[in-house]
């Protein structure tokens, strides 16, 4: 039981490895497409953002699929429930806020902090739900017939 609970602890680890990267790489390919796609329009930015999420969930996708939860094949299945599980997650994330934001600002002493609280609490309720998405869901492994060694052991 006790080398059940530190892989997950590992794994956990690591997808916090994999996401911290993700986020400031996301960021940086969103930048350099703001900046190449300016002469598009006044709603330039969004055309960015669309493409930069795509890169970034499909960059995500590999960095947990290999150094995360080590699945093998399934390539094509994994990233489509991988795409799920971030749409969901933000969908969560959107719903989430205002009702947060109206709670705290009736608690805090200075309620023009209530959403940036807010949307640091969600950010941690997006990244359990994303975690718990992917690894029962998009890089969810079938069950291993006793005495075999499953791939994401350490």
């Amino acid at each position: 039981m006790k080398q059940d609970s530190n892989r997950s602890i590992r794994q956990f680890v690591r997808y916090i490895l994999v996401g911290g990267f993700n986020t400031v790489s996301s960021y940086a390919v969103f930048a350099l497409l703001n900046w190449s796609f300016r002469g598009l329009g006044s709603y330039s930015y969004m055309y960015a953002a669309v493409l930069a999420n795509f890169i970034a969930i499909s960059v995500a996708f590999l960095g947990y699929k290999w150094f995360v939860f080590r699945t093998r094949g399934n390539y094509l299945v994994e990233w489509i429930r991988c795409f799920g599980v971030y749409g969901t997650s933000a969908l969560i994330g959107l719903a989430g806020l205002p009702v947060l934001v109206t709670i705290l600002r009736r608690i805090l002493q200075r309620p023009e902090l209530a959403p940036y609280i807010a949307a640091a609490i969600m950010a941690l309720v997006a990244v359990s739900f994303s975690f718990f998405g992917h690894k029962n869901f998009s890089f969810k492994q079938k069950h291993v017939e006793e005495g075999v060694i499953p791939p994401s052991t350490l």
